[in-house]
């Protein structure tokens, strides 16, 4: 059975290696600010990752979604807290953003069961 987690995460670094091997500095200095922009500063890794899904909820990016999903799950956050953070982004995005609140609730679903598969197999 596909497990959407890993497919998700196996295509996302092969494309960003063949993307990055082009040697474009405009797209490699966007890539190096993305990936500062989430660094501890003055709010925390767990909050930002939650702006971002809002954020990437509200611009409708399931990709994106994906991403600050494991990011959040990474960081400790909690089902409510998704959950909170979610009809946050639902709210400011309107009805519209339902279809990625459904696929961002599977794939929180599949994190959390993929945990529990993994602590149990230990």
């Amino acid at each position: 059975m596909s497990n959407q987690i890993e497919d998700f995460n196996a295509y996302r670094l092969k494309m960003n290696a063949k993307i990055l091997a082009e040697n474009n500095k405009v797209i490699k200095r966007i890539f190096n600010l993305d990936t500062n922009a989430y660094n501890k500063g003055h709010l925390d890794v767990k909050t930002k990752e939650l702006l971002g899904l809002v954020a990437s909820a509200v611009l409708r990016c399931d990709d994106c979604i994906k991403y600050h999903l494991e990011t959040s799950f990474k960081e400790g956050v909690t089902k409510e807290e998704i959950m909170e953070t979610l009809s946050i982004a639902t709210l400011v995005g309107g009805t519209i953003v339902i279809p990625h609140l459904r696929r961002a609730y599977e794939f929180w679903e599949e994190l959390a069961q993929n945990s529990i598969h993994k602590n149990t197999a230990i």
